[in-house]
């Protein structure tokens, strides 16, 4: 390509990574007085987080409300499942085998910090949390997004049984969703500013010594992440769409897989993710249900992390990291926390503690991975939120057969047959 079709194809994501590097330069010549500059992050995250759960339950329940084949609503669902499965176990065959090549706490030397446990849930207690709210206020929190989700398919599924989309309330719904993206798109155009603040703020808080004694661990999980980046990625979009899926995929996956890295949050990325999925090609109603629930229960990133911070303090404790009951212990607590916890408030900390106790681990443990989890999680939200546009790719070619995108391409040129070299949107 020359320089004109790329700086066109990949233009907003070359001005929001400039916008980033330019606030860590920033954050690093200014030190601490940039956080000054916080507060034109803090706007972008505040937009974004406002958006998110009128965007959520609207794209949801219009999607479900708009099908007349509830076969198709089951395809899609378990499909869904079915891929973020699979994907989290390739997470974490990959990981039990890179931790044990390259131990994560090999060469640390940290002392302990005190630090007091609080009190598990009981696992029904969890679920209760994690699937409903006590009171209708807490819908509107994106605290509590699955939850959101359940009432949105329910509310979809309703609408569906009385009219569908061309009952009153499914034309509503219809035209509320055009109306959100539009908002999402007006707000993605302070994207560059905003995170360049935030990251400012954030590299002059914690400078170089951000990762201190944790730096092997973090010498392991980042080329891991990089690695299942650029192999596992592809690898599923070539099973979803071929070799114009592999393409397709680095082409628009970048604004999410950004915004996601810099703002450290799945749901912040929400909107970005379902632009990428658009221009790819994803159908609208695939896209609505798997983006939002992927951003709560697909976690590959998660899963990594989860093994990752396992390994560090069987390290630490001068325990060994082996045996097919120690793996399978580990495998079932990450999926734990990163399937289930993960939507539920304080997800993080709670999933964390629950490595602490099922492992038997001192309470000074908790600090231990608390810390790693801070460090890590960029790269963490960052494969969470961008595999959740690879995850509907998957989807798609389950529910509509393996030909869906060259079936996209030809109505796309059907569509443009003035102009046929012209991007595809």
């Amino acid at each position: 390509m020359n320089k004109s079709t790329i700086w066109k194809n990949y233009r907003f994501p070359i001005i929001l990574l400039s916008g980033i590097t330019i606030g860590a330069v920033l954050g690093i010549v200014l030190g601490e007085k940039a956080k000054v500059l916080a507060p034109l992050g803090d706007i972008f995250l505040n937009l974004m987080f406002t958006i998110v759960v009128p965007m959520v339950f609207v794209s949801i329940a219009s999607a479900v409300g708009n099908m007349v084949n509830m076969k198709r609503l089951g395809r899609i669902m378990g499909s869904l499942v079915t891929v973020f499965v699979v994907t989290g176990a390739i997470a974490g065959v990959l990981v039990l085998v890179v931790v044990n090549v390259f131990p994560p706490a090999a060469g640390t030397s940290i002392q302990f910090a005190s630090a007091e446990m609080e009190e598990m849930s009981s696992v029904g207690d969890m679920i209760v949390g994690a699937l409903t709210v006590d009171d209708f206020s807490g819908l509107m929190s994106r605290r509590n997004m699955l939850p959101i989700i359940v009432f949105a398919i329910l509310s979809g599924f309703c609408v569906s049984a009385c009219g569908g989309e061309e009952s009153p309330v499914g034309k509503l719904l219809n035209n509320l969703n055009t109306i959100i993206m539009k908002i999402v798109s007006i707000i993605m155009m302070y994207a560059p500013i905003g995170l360049g603040a935030y990251f400012a703020s954030l590299v002059g808080e914690f400078g170089p010594g951000l990762i201190g004694d944790y730096g092997h661990a973090m010498l392991v999980y980042y080329p891991m992440c990089l690695f299942y980046f650029f192999t596992a990625f592809p690898a599923y979009a070539y099973f979803a769409g071929g070799k114009e899926g592999v393409s397709r995929m680095f082409k628009h996956i970048l604004n999410p897989a950004v915004t996601a890295f810099a703002t450290q949050s799945s749901i912040a990325a929400l909107p970005v993710n379902a632009e990428a999925c658009d221009r790819i090609g994803v159908p609208k109603d695939i896209r609505d249900i798997v983006l939002p629930m992927g951003a709560t229960m697909h976690m590959d990133g998660s899963v990594l992390s989860a093994i990752v911070k396992i390994s560090f303090l069987f390290g630490i404790f001068n325990q060994s990291f082996t045996g097919v009951g120690t793996y399978a212990m580990a495998m079932a607590v990450a999926v734990l926390s990163a399937f289930v916890l993960s939507g539920a408030p304080g997800g993080g900390l709670v999933g964390e503690m629950l490595i602490v106790s099922l492992f038997g681990f001192p309470a000074e443990a908790f600090p231990l991975i608390a810390t790693i989890g801070f460090l890590v999680d960029p790269a963490a939200t960052c494969l969470n939120a961008s595999g959740d546009t690879i995850a509907s790719m998957m989807v798609t070619r389950m529910v509509e057969g393996k030909d869906w995108l060259n079936r996209r391409i030809k109505k796309e040129e059907e569509m443009t047959p003035e102009a046929p070299g012209l991007e595809r949107a």
